[in-house]
């Protein structure tokens, strides 16, 4: 039996506050599987993937990425994950290169192994000409290439992506979705967050929408597409109906 990449069973987090972020939410990706995660601002998708990669603790329900328990395993489970946030949390100080072997030795790599895949990274991500440079000196895509290097420093199983191409423009953009159409042909399982819907038509196979903590809809993309287009799927399964925004404009 093929163990899952993630495994999400009756997932709640609700903050110290009494805000209910994220309510009974199961959902499962298929290793290999390009995911896309939809969800409104507010609707529970970043507090889904901080439970995922330990950045906040679940009030209650399991996770398990390839069968590891993300709680009881953080660590183990950790490894496995690479995470590209949607802001920059670096030390824009810092040169390209700086950030991306800081990120090897968090996960315990040795000095030498951090070089190699740091050289081959850059190599891939073609930010060869921009190596020695602090990041607060590089483009908005210039940027999103280094944060996404940095998540694959350790070479993790599952890749997060959160708004991944925001503020990247369109050419930028397209060379961001060439990139990782590739390392998913080459095995990764990535999970997609993006407010550009032709973003996640374009690459996802599957799709989950997640509204008010709760998924309302999930399945692959065919069966988004059967009636219109994804807008239409979203803006339905999300309570916001399509002819109702066109009347209203």
């Amino acid at each position: 039996m093929t163990i899952p990449a993630v495994c999400i069973s009756h997932l709640t987090k609700v903050y110290r506050g009494g805000t209910v972020a994220v309510d009974d939410l199961s959902m499962t990706i298929a290793p290999g599987d390009f995911f896309g995660f939809l969800g409104p601002n507010g609707a529970g998708k970043s507090t889904t993937i901080h439970c995922m990669t330990g950045i906040a603790k679940p009030t209650s329900g399991k996770i398990e990425i390839f069968g590891i328990d993300a709680v009881k395993d953080y660590r183990e489970a950790r490894r496995l994950i690479g995470l590209s946030p949607q802001e920059f949390n670096v030390d824009t100080f810092a040169k390209v290169t700086q950030i991306i072997d800081w990120m090897g030795g968090y996960f315990g790599m040795r000095a030498a192994e951090r070089k190699a895949r740091t050289e081959m990274l850059i190599d891939r991500f073609e930010l060869g000409p921009h190596a020695k440079k602090p990041f607060r000196e590089l483009s908005g895509g210039l940027k999103r290439r280094v944060i996404l290097a940095r998540a694959l420093i350790h070479d993790p199983k599952l890749l997060i992506l959160d708004e991944p191409t925001a503020g990247v423009d369109v050419e930028l953009r397209r060379d961001l979705w060439r990139y990782l159409q590739e390392l998913n042909r080459d095995g990764k399982t990535i999970l997609l967050t993006s407010h550009y819907l032709e973003e996640i038509e374009r690459l996802c196979r599957t799709i989950a929408i997640i509204n008010g903590g709760k998924i309302v809809r999930e399945g692959p993309k065919a069966e988004f597409l059967t009636t219109g287009d994804l807008e239409e799927a979203y803006l339905s399964a999300t309570g916001a109906e399509p002819d109702h925004i066109a009347g209203a404009a």
